[in-house]
């Protein structure tokens, strides 16, 4: 734990983190909290991705447009993409057993759990979240939720990149035309390659915010438990046949 933010051991399903890796590579490591790894998988598909006209030829693909589809598309940077996609889903399993294992040994071993950090530029504890209500914030804006729950990092950085996305796919200026009936500007503006990133990080942004708050709950009620059981249980207390008993 940070002043910034909070990154834990918990078990996951390694296809589901698969599944978010084959979703928007990158997302399954950012997950896991792996950030450094994360964000270089995620700016390598989102460089790669771009360059590539990945989400423009899949937009042309699923509309019949299957001659536009292959005359958008730039096989160079589409070798460079199919690597990192290839990549992001195999270390996401292989990342997620290893995590798993690992923690299950710090349970056993009753690893320290660190339930406060005070520093100058924030404060960061344990506390209990909701997190029905850290998916609806994250439903009103990726990240928010994150922040919700004291991770001011990846809150910070998925905010940013909901923003960045919002301005270059040019989301809300459609929106205005649509909302004044101007339906042919409004597809005229959107720019289809970065607008079909946005569903990834929408999704992504409301299940991490969940799974992670529901995450933390645990381990603090973990901390708890330990804290109780080390300065208030009598070191001889024992259970016998199910009957709660205090040795001498």
């Amino acid at each position: 734990m940070s002043e910034v933010n909070s990154t834990f051991l918990h078990p996951c399903n390694p296809w589901v983190v698969v599944w978010w890796s084959a979703a928007f590579p990158g997302l399954g490591q950012l997950h896991l909290g792996r950030y450094v790894s994360g964000l270089i998988v995620f700016i390598w598909e989102l460089t790669s991705n771009s360059f590539a006209h990945i989400n423009t030829a899949i937009f042309y693909s699923l509309t019949g447009q299957f001659q536009l589809a292959k005359e958008v598309l730039n096989k160079e940077w589409l070798m460079a993409y199919v690597i990192a996609y290839v990549f992001a889903m195999w270390v996401s399993y292989e990342s997620t057993v290893e995590m798993n294992k690992l923690s299950v040994l710090a349970d056993r071993e009753e690893s320290t759990i660190t339930p406060m950090v005070l520093a100058n530029a924030s404060i960061n504890y344990l506390a209990k979240r909701k997190p029905g209500l850290a998916a609806v914030w994250s439903a009103f804006a990726p990240g928010m939720g994150q922040l919700y729950s004291q991770r001011i990092f990846f809150g910070f950085f998925l905010a940013i990149f909901w923003l960045f996305l919002i301005i270059q796919s040019n989301l809300f200026e459609a929106a205005y035309f649509t909302m004044v009936g101007d339906f042919k500007q409004s597809k005229a503006v959107l720019d289809l390659q970065w607008l079909l990133f946005m569903p990834s990080i929408y999704g992504f942004g409301i299940y991490n915010a969940y799974v992670y708050a529901a995450s933390i709950n645990k381990i603090y009620e973990t901390e708890q438990a330990r804290y109780l059981k080390k300065n208030y249980q009598p070191p001889g207390f024992r259970w016998m046949n199910g009957v709660k008993k205090v040795g001498v």
